[in-house]
């Protein structure tokens, strides 16, 4: 079975540099060329089972590879939780929050807060990897899902898979409107065959810079 794992496209607050976590911010014109693009890169994929974050940027990314009628939205998917970092800029909350900017910024770990009333990497996976294991249980020998989500929340998906410490989620990029790709016999034994791949929207060696989350 396949699993396509995408990140939403870009929003007005990704290009400023704004942490928007569970703020419901649209996908900007470029956010909406970049999930036109990735539509038209899968458009031959035959998926069985589409699932996203409820918030508009990731439903508008899913909706630009499915019918939105065959959508599913599980609330397990959006993205987390910045508290009082929402609506920030990055800059800011280094300069205000140095001490706990700088723990997130380097190694988080399971229990270190997005930000004041925050949540924590360990929120998202135990909200969020059953998600996933919801899905794989739906899929046949051959299937391919496709879900749609966040930053955070890709990382997190993807340490748990690539049996990386929570702390190592910045040990690679999730551009917007990429795609990951994984795949195996089941989701104990899920590899990763693509990682934050872009070339849809960005050369490949033009990585997209990480703006907040």
């Amino acid at each position: 079975m396949n699993v396509l794992l995408v990140r939403h496209g870009e929003t007005a607050w990704n290009r400023e540099g704004r942490y928007q976590g569970r703020t419901d911010i649209p996908l900007s014109e470029v956010g909406e060329r970049q999930v036109r693009a990735l539509g038209a890169r899968l458009a031959s994929v035959p998926i069985a089972i589409a699932v996203a974050s409820p918030l508009a940027r990731a439903r508008a990314t899913a909706e630009a590879i499915v019918e939105a009628s065959r959508l599913e939205l599980d609330p397990g998917l959006v993205e987390i939780s910045h508290g009082a970092w929402e609506g920030q800029l990055a800059s800011d909350v280094a300069r205000d929050h140095a001490e706990m900017f700088g723990v997130w910024r380097t190694a988080p770990g399971r229990d270190s807060p997005a930000g004041p009333g925050a949540e924590t990497l360990g929120d998202v996976e135990q909200r969020a990897w059953p998600v996933l294991a919801k899905i794989c249980e739906r899929l046949g020998e051959h299937d391919t899902a496709l879900v749609a989500a966040h930053d955070a929340v890709n990382r997190v998906l993807l340490c748990r898979v690539l049996g990386l410490p929570l702390a190592r989620i910045w040990s690679f990029r999730q551009s917007p409107a990429t795609l990951n790709v994984l795949s195996g016999p089941s989701l104990a034994e899920l590899q990763v065959v693509r990682l934050n791949d872009a070339e849809h929207v960005s050369p490949v060696v033009g990585e997209t810079q990480h703006r907040a989350l």
